[in-house]
Protein backbone atom coordinates (compact mmCIF):
# COMPACT_ATOMS: atom_id res chain seq x y z
CA UNK A 1 0.00 0.00 0.00
CA UNK A 2 1.33 3.47 -0.58
CA UNK A 3 1.58 5.94 2.11
CA UNK A 4 -1.30 8.05 2.49
CA UNK A 5 -0.27 11.92 2.97
CA UNK A 6 -1.32 14.26 5.48
CA UNK A 7 -2.09 17.65 3.65
CA UNK A 8 -2.50 21.24 4.91
CA UNK A 9 -5.10 23.63 3.09
CA UNK A 10 -4.87 27.49 3.43
CA UNK A 11 -7.90 29.10 2.26
CA UNK A 12 -6.67 32.44 1.46
CA UNK A 13 -8.42 35.56 1.13
CA UNK A 14 -7.07 39.45 1.56
CA UNK A 15 -3.81 37.95 1.80
CA UNK A 16 -4.87 36.38 5.10
CA UNK A 17 -5.61 32.85 6.20
CA UNK A 18 -9.28 32.36 6.81
CA UNK A 19 -11.24 29.69 8.00
CA UNK A 20 -15.59 29.21 7.83
CA UNK A 21 -17.78 26.39 8.21
CA UNK A 22 -20.13 25.17 5.44
CA UNK A 23 -18.33 27.30 3.30
CA UNK A 24 -19.33 30.60 5.42
CA UNK A 25 -18.61 32.63 8.30
CA UNK A 26 -14.88 33.17 7.17
CA UNK A 27 -12.68 34.38 10.25
CA UNK A 28 -8.80 34.84 10.33
CA UNK A 29 -6.79 31.83 10.85
CA UNK A 30 -2.96 33.74 10.30
CA UNK A 31 -0.49 34.95 8.14
CA UNK A 32 0.36 32.24 4.95
CA UNK A 33 4.07 32.28 4.79
CA UNK A 34 4.37 31.80 8.65
CA UNK A 35 1.68 29.19 8.71
CA UNK A 36 3.39 27.95 5.91
CA UNK A 37 6.97 27.58 7.23
CA UNK A 38 5.69 26.42 10.54
CA UNK A 39 4.26 23.23 8.50
CA UNK A 40 7.08 22.50 6.88
CA UNK A 41 9.13 22.46 9.83
CA UNK A 42 6.74 20.05 11.10
CA UNK A 43 6.77 17.50 8.62
CA UNK A 44 3.27 18.15 6.79
CA UNK A 45 3.35 16.28 3.31
CA UNK A 46 2.36 19.07 0.81
CA UNK A 47 0.31 22.24 1.09
CA UNK A 48 -2.66 23.73 -0.51
CA UNK A 49 -3.48 27.19 -0.92
CA UNK A 50 -6.73 27.70 -2.13
CA UNK A 51 -7.72 31.52 -2.94
CA UNK A 52 -11.05 31.56 -1.60
CA UNK A 53 -12.89 34.45 -3.60
CA UNK A 54 -10.49 34.63 -7.05
CA UNK A 55 -13.65 32.67 -8.98
CA UNK A 56 -16.31 35.08 -7.11
CA UNK A 57 -14.23 38.21 -8.11
CA UNK A 58 -13.32 37.30 -11.19
CA UNK A 59 -9.17 37.33 -10.67
CA UNK A 60 -6.84 35.44 -10.70
CA UNK A 61 -4.81 34.01 -7.24
CA UNK A 62 -2.90 36.60 -5.60
CA UNK A 63 0.97 35.74 -7.20
CA UNK A 64 2.73 37.47 -3.89
CA UNK A 65 1.25 35.31 -1.76
CA UNK A 66 1.90 32.12 -3.78
CA UNK A 67 5.38 33.26 -4.18
CA UNK A 68 6.00 34.37 -0.46
CA UNK A 69 4.26 30.46 0.66
CA UNK A 70 7.32 28.64 -1.60
CA UNK A 71 9.50 30.14 -0.19
CA UNK A 72 9.30 28.95 2.75
CA UNK A 73 8.27 25.27 1.90
CA UNK A 74 10.66 22.15 0.59
CA UNK A 75 7.70 20.03 -0.04
CA UNK A 76 5.23 20.01 -3.01
CA UNK A 77 2.85 23.38 -3.38
CA UNK A 78 -0.79 23.18 -4.81
CA UNK A 79 -2.78 26.60 -5.61
CA UNK A 80 -6.50 27.00 -6.65
CA UNK A 81 -8.64 29.62 -7.16
CA UNK A 82 -9.44 32.24 -10.45
CA UNK A 83 -7.69 29.65 -12.71
CA UNK A 84 -9.78 29.69 -15.45
CA UNK A 85 -7.08 29.42 -18.59
CA UNK A 86 -3.51 28.09 -19.58
CA UNK A 87 -2.75 31.72 -18.34
CA UNK A 88 -4.39 32.11 -15.01
CA UNK A 89 -2.11 28.42 -14.44
CA UNK A 90 1.54 29.61 -15.48
CA UNK A 91 0.35 32.94 -13.06
CA UNK A 92 0.17 30.37 -10.67
CA UNK A 93 3.00 27.97 -11.49
CA UNK A 94 5.86 31.05 -11.89
CA UNK A 95 5.82 31.87 -7.98
CA UNK A 96 6.02 28.43 -7.12
CA UNK A 97 3.58 26.40 -7.68
CA UNK A 98 4.18 22.33 -8.12
CA UNK A 99 0.45 21.76 -9.21
CA UNK A 100 -2.64 24.06 -10.09
CA UNK A 101 -6.25 23.07 -8.45
CA UNK A 102 -8.86 23.84 -10.71
CA UNK A 103 -13.07 24.05 -9.70
CA UNK A 104 -15.75 26.13 -11.52
CA UNK A 105 -13.55 26.24 -14.75
CA UNK A 106 -13.07 22.69 -15.12
CA UNK A 107 -16.95 22.35 -14.75
CA UNK A 108 -17.53 25.40 -17.18
CA UNK A 109 -15.22 24.14 -19.91
CA UNK A 110 -14.20 20.17 -19.57
CA UNK A 111 -11.36 20.81 -21.72
CA UNK A 112 -9.01 22.95 -19.82
CA UNK A 113 -8.44 19.93 -17.71
CA UNK A 114 -7.03 18.39 -20.68
CA UNK A 115 -4.91 21.21 -21.66
CA UNK A 116 -3.66 21.78 -18.81
CA UNK A 117 -2.90 17.95 -18.77
CA UNK A 118 -1.04 18.34 -21.63
CA UNK A 119 0.95 21.29 -21.02
CA UNK A 120 2.46 20.79 -17.33
CA UNK A 121 1.69 16.88 -17.19
CA UNK A 122 -1.31 15.08 -15.38
CA UNK A 123 0.52 15.13 -12.01
CA UNK A 124 0.21 18.92 -11.91
CA UNK A 125 -3.62 18.89 -12.41
CA UNK A 126 -6.11 18.43 -9.53
CA UNK A 127 -9.65 19.08 -10.04
CA UNK A 128 -11.23 20.07 -7.10
CA UNK A 129 -14.88 18.95 -6.95
CA UNK A 130 -17.14 20.05 -4.02
CA UNK A 131 -20.18 18.54 -3.41
CA UNK A 132 -23.42 18.08 -0.76
CA UNK A 133 -25.69 15.53 -0.78
CA UNK A 134 -29.10 15.79 -2.03
CA UNK A 135 -31.11 13.11 -0.85
CA UNK A 136 -29.76 10.65 -3.55
CA UNK A 137 -27.11 11.81 -5.05
CA UNK A 138 -23.91 13.93 -3.80
CA UNK A 139 -23.95 17.22 -6.38
CA UNK A 140 -21.60 19.33 -7.81
CA UNK A 141 -21.27 22.82 -6.70
CA UNK A 142 -19.02 25.61 -8.18
CA UNK A 143 -17.93 29.66 -7.58
CA UNK A 144 -17.14 28.95 -4.01
CA UNK A 145 -19.82 26.54 -3.27
CA UNK A 146 -22.35 28.82 -3.63
CA UNK A 147 -24.13 27.26 -7.22
CA UNK A 148 -25.16 23.97 -7.53
CA UNK A 149 -24.41 22.77 -11.05
CA UNK A 150 -26.98 19.90 -11.52
CA UNK A 151 -23.82 17.63 -12.26
CA UNK A 152 -23.47 13.93 -9.97
CA UNK A 153 -20.14 14.57 -8.09
CA UNK A 154 -18.76 10.80 -8.94
CA UNK A 155 -19.65 11.27 -12.87
CA UNK A 156 -17.70 14.13 -12.76
CA UNK A 157 -14.77 12.42 -11.18
CA UNK A 158 -14.97 10.16 -13.95
CA UNK A 159 -15.15 12.47 -16.59
CA UNK A 160 -12.28 14.51 -15.10
CA UNK A 161 -10.30 11.85 -14.69
CA UNK A 162 -10.32 10.69 -18.02
CA UNK A 163 -9.95 14.15 -19.28
CA UNK A 164 -6.00 13.98 -17.80
CA UNK A 165 -7.02 15.22 -14.38
CA UNK A 166 -3.87 13.76 -11.80
CA UNK A 167 -5.72 14.00 -8.59
CA UNK A 168 -9.13 14.86 -7.20
CA UNK A 169 -9.33 17.30 -4.34
CA UNK A 170 -13.10 16.49 -3.07
CA UNK A 171 -14.28 18.53 -0.35
CA UNK A 172 -17.80 17.79 1.51
CA UNK A 173 -19.84 21.05 1.70
CA UNK A 174 -22.15 19.82 4.28
CA UNK A 175 -18.87 18.90 6.30
CA UNK A 176 -16.23 21.86 5.88
CA UNK A 177 -15.19 23.32 8.70
CA UNK A 178 -17.35 21.44 11.01
CA UNK A 179 -14.74 19.31 12.54
CA UNK A 180 -17.63 16.01 12.67
CA UNK A 181 -15.82 13.31 10.43
CA UNK A 182 -14.82 13.45 6.52
CA UNK A 183 -17.78 12.06 4.47
CA UNK A 184 -17.35 8.96 4.46
CA UNK A 185 -19.84 7.55 1.95
CA UNK A 186 -19.02 10.36 -0.52
CA UNK A 187 -15.01 10.13 -0.82
CA UNK A 188 -15.41 6.00 -0.59
CA UNK A 189 -17.98 6.48 -3.92
CA UNK A 190 -15.52 8.83 -5.72
CA UNK A 191 -12.29 6.87 -4.65
CA UNK A 192 -13.52 3.75 -5.79
CA UNK A 193 -14.62 5.44 -9.30
CA UNK A 194 -11.53 6.86 -10.32
CA UNK A 195 -8.06 5.39 -10.79
CA UNK A 196 -6.41 8.75 -9.79
CA UNK A 197 -5.99 9.76 -5.97
CA UNK A 198 -8.28 11.15 -4.52
CA UNK A 199 -7.41 13.85 -1.46
CA UNK A 200 -10.41 14.31 0.93
CA UNK A 201 -11.84 17.36 2.79
CA UNK A 202 -14.12 18.78 4.45
CA UNK A 203 -14.84 17.76 8.11
CA UNK A 204 -11.24 16.78 10.29
CA UNK A 205 -11.88 17.19 14.06
CA UNK A 206 -9.33 13.93 15.44
CA UNK A 207 -6.94 11.65 14.63
CA UNK A 208 -9.55 8.99 14.48
CA UNK A 209 -11.02 10.74 11.48
CA UNK A 210 -7.96 10.78 9.41
CA UNK A 211 -7.96 6.59 10.07
CA UNK A 212 -11.89 6.86 8.89
CA UNK A 213 -11.40 8.34 5.75
CA UNK A 214 -8.01 6.38 5.51
CA UNK A 215 -10.20 2.95 5.23
CA UNK A 216 -14.08 3.40 5.39
CA UNK A 217 -13.40 6.48 2.85
CA UNK A 218 -10.75 4.62 1.14
CA UNK A 219 -9.05 8.15 0.39
CA UNK A 220 -5.46 8.66 -0.72
CA UNK A 221 -4.99 12.01 1.33
CA UNK A 222 -6.37 13.87 3.65
CA UNK A 223 -6.64 17.48 3.95
CA UNK A 224 -7.34 19.36 7.06
CA UNK A 225 -7.20 23.21 8.01
CA UNK A 226 -8.56 24.13 11.09
CA UNK A 227 -7.18 21.56 13.42
CA UNK A 228 -3.49 22.32 12.23
CA UNK A 229 -3.87 25.86 11.72
CA UNK A 230 -4.80 26.58 15.70
CA UNK A 231 -2.04 24.00 17.05
CA UNK A 232 -4.74 21.61 18.08
CA UNK A 233 -3.05 18.98 16.70
CA UNK A 234 0.56 18.01 15.80
CA UNK A 235 1.23 16.46 12.47
CA UNK A 236 4.05 14.33 13.81
CA UNK A 237 1.18 13.45 16.68
CA UNK A 238 -1.16 12.16 13.99
CA UNK A 239 1.29 10.56 11.63
CA UNK A 240 2.41 8.29 14.60
CA UNK A 241 -1.21 7.49 15.32
CA UNK A 242 -2.14 6.37 11.89
CA UNK A 243 0.95 4.33 12.24
CA UNK A 244 0.41 2.60 15.17
CA UNK A 245 -3.20 1.81 13.77
CA UNK A 246 -1.37 0.08 10.35
CA UNK A 247 -1.76 2.99 8.04
CA UNK A 248 1.60 4.02 6.36
CA UNK A 249 2.46 7.12 6.29
CA UNK A 250 5.93 9.49 5.05
CA UNK A 251 7.78 9.96 8.13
Amino acid sequence: MLSKRIIACLDVRDGQVVKGVNFEGLRAAGDPAELARRYNTEGIDELVILDVTATLEKRRTMARTVSAVARELFIPLAVGGGIASEADADAAVEPGADKGSINSAAVADPALITSLAKRYGSQAVIVAIDASWQGDHFEVYVKSGSTPTGRDAVEWAREAAARGAGEILLTSIDKDGTRSGFDLPMTAAVSQAVPIPVIASGGAGTFAHFTDVFTEGRADAALAASIFHFSEHAVADLKAHLATAGIPVRQ
